[in-house]
């Protein structure tokens, strides 16, 4: 993986933890020890079952996040973009990854080890506390999604699959600003590459949404979100 140096003082990702707590003079001496560095498109970062090395802060790039069920099958349980964190399930409470990561897109990295991490928690209580905030935020979330799948047929699935993706990396020149393959909105969904192709199909004859290629591009999402509204 190459190296880069991104300046904290200059991002511009004013959702990134650590990005909203420099003004602490606590945190500039966690920002000298950071490690940076570039991950090209499908390249791993994060191996499930690995050691644990610390919390990565997206700077530049989109990322998602894994983890493997039965028969080896991989499930996506979130996808990340600039400012976002990953790495965070299992830290400090397991010295093994508990998911995987790759790079959807070339992405520039920055990392806290795991000394490093821990001693911000310790030491500076400002980050603590909205760090406790973004895990409860996930908890939740993580629990209305396991209601939605349990309650969604594959149809609601694939389209709230597509509205989430469609709120996460916006769109440009009317398609979605990510390279997701119809596999990967399966895993995300909760269901087979097939039934996606079918809904995604049937979504077009509505005029619901677009296709360029393999980009999708969503032309109704008000009526698209009506379809779930029951769910939210």
């Amino acid at each position: 993986m190459k190296k880069e140096t991104p300046i904290c003082d200059s991002c511009l990702n004013e959702n990134c933890f650590i990005k909203k707590h420099l003004h602490l003079e606590k945190m500039r001496t966690y920002i000298e020890k950071k490690n940076s560095f570039i991950c090209k498109k499908s390249q791993q970062f994060i191996i499930e079952g690995a050691p644990t090395q610390g919390l990565y802060f997206v700077y530049r790039g989109k990322v998602k996040t894994v983890k493997t069920g039965i028969y080896g099958r991989e499930q996506i349980v979130r996808l990340t973009t600039n400012g976002d964190v990953v790495g965070f399930r299992g830290f400090a409470t397991s010295k093994r990854c508990l998911i995987g990561a790759s790079a959807l897109e070339d992405t520039v990295l920055c990392n806290f080890s795991n000394e490093d991490m821990l001693d911000i928690l310790k030491n500076v209580p400002e980050f603590t506390f909205d760090l406790m905030l973004f895990y409860a935020e996930e908890l939740n979330k993580s629990e209305n999604n396991i209601r939605k799948i349990a309650q969604m047929n594959v149809r609601e699935r694939v389209i709230d699959t597509l509205l989430y993706i469609h709120r996460k990396f916006g769109q440009s020149k009317g398609v979605i600003e990510v390279d997701l393959s119809r596999r990967d909105i399966a895993d995300f969904a909760g269901t087979t590459e097939e039934q996606v192709i079918r809904v995604i199909s049937s979504l077009k004859k509505e005029l619901l949404l677009k296709t360029v290629g393999k980009k999708i591009g969503l032309l109704n999402v008000e009526k698209m979100r009506s379809e779930i509204i029951e769910h939210k």
